[in-house]
């Protein structure tokens, strides 16, 4: 997964850091999701979060409601 590739990296040493603006936009609670084995959602698409000038699509995704 996502979070297990982000720790393996860090862990060997082939980075000090992981990003993840996409996947963060259509998770907005990600670190959340990752501490507690949360299915992600999809990344946002391309069109969603490249030229719009107001939330639909960059700011209401809906966070977990497990």
């Amino acid at each position: 997964s996502t979070k297990e590739i982000a720790g393996g990296m860090v862990r060997s040493g082939a980075a000090d850091l992981c990003a993840f603006g996409r996947l963060y936009i259509s998770n907005p609670e990600l670190p959340e999701r990752f501490a507690n084995y949360v299915p992600l959602e999809e990344s946002s698409p391309y069109e969603n979060w490249w030229g719009h000038t107001a939330e639909k699509g960059y700011t209401d995704y809906p966070v977990y409601q497990g």
